[in-house]
């Protein structure tokens, strides 16, 4: 941990804390020193402060920078559902509430933490933090997640969702009752530009479809069936937000209400089998909390 004070001058009086820093510390960048006076490892006259604040003559920062986070992906032994394994591939049912991928924040206790136990070598293509990874669903959506075990396979799979050739069906719990039975939402999403955690519907955005199909109405709302044409970030959430059918227990784009996490399972995957080239289709049982909603068991 590396402490560091900074006295201001009057050439710097009027000037944003984190562009002084920045200016200060060749090297971290502003976003890094944002970050950090977020965190609460930087004091101005001795307080907690914002990337914002505006200097005078005379005060004192202190920058506390703590010691470097290892970005080494450990093996931990994390039970693992599986749909289906061979030497290149395995299919999870991933359960809602674990992260994918290590990232800031999740360093640990992720899907591939748990891979790396499970199969020992995975597909390097992903890069140290995301080896085997092809594709992700989000920390709460549950389901149907592949992962590749050799760099063939994953070229091969990395090929088939680039080129839209994979099946991805989803089940919604989604807010309201359906005027049409079925539908096909065809709007471009970009990153919110306000909100940044969000993901908007925006002209400049990049192309996303998804079609939908009512598959009963529960008391808590519908059960909508979603098949994903391409694979925007939070996809379904946008579009199924842009209809006025937000997902239960979303907090971004709806409410959390009576739901422990956003009611979005990867129901159904199917791919080509990257050494055989052989159709597979698989599918996620319910989940329980699905079933707990009204959600059949067992649907068609």
């Amino acid at each position: 941990m590396k402490t560091t004070d900074f006295r201001v001058e009057t050439a710097a009086v009027g000037a944003r804390l984190d562009q002084f820093l920045a200016a200060s510390v060749s090297a971290l960048s502003r976003v890094r020193i944002q970050d950090l006076i977020k965190a609460g490892h930087v004091t101005l006259n001795g307080h907690a402060t914002k990337p914002n604040a505006r200097l005078r003559a005379g005060d004192a920062i202190t920058l506390v920078e703590p010691p470097p986070v290892s970005t080494e992906t450990v093996p931990e032994a994390i039970a693992l559902d599986v749909l289906f394994e061979d030497d290149d591939l395995i299919v999870l049912n991933k359960a809602a509430g674990i992260v994918v991928h290590p990232a800031a924040g999740n360093w640990s206790g992720t899907i591939v933490n748990a891979l790396l136990h499970h199969c020992r070598a995975l597909s390097g293509i992903g890069g140290e933090l995301r080896p085997g990874i092809v594709h992700r669903l989000d920390k709460e959506t549950s389901g149907c997640l592949v992962a590749a075990k050799n760099d063939v396979a994953h070229q091969s799979l990395a090929k088939q969702f680039a080129g839209r050739e994979v099946t991805k069906i989803y089940l919604a719990l989604a807010a309201g009752k359906f005027r049409q039975a079925s539908g096909v939402i065809e709007e471009s999403i970009a990153r919110d530009p306000v909100r940044r955690k969000r993901m908007a519907i925006s002209a400049v955005g990049r192309a996303a479809k998804t079609s939908y199909r009512v598959l009963r109405e529960l008391p808590v709302g519908t059960l909508v069936e979603c098949t994903l044409h391409t694979g925007r970030t939070h996809q379904i959430r946008v579009h199924l937000e842009h209809i006025c059918h937000p997902l239960l227990g979303d907090p971004v784009y709806g409410k959390r209400g009576r739901f422990a996490r956003q009611m979005l399972h990867a129901w159904r995957l199917g791919f080509g089998h990257p050494r055989t080239g052989e159709r597979m289709n698989f599918e996620s049982p319910i989940p329980p909390d699905f079933v707990e909603a009204g959600v059949p068991a067992q649907l068609p």
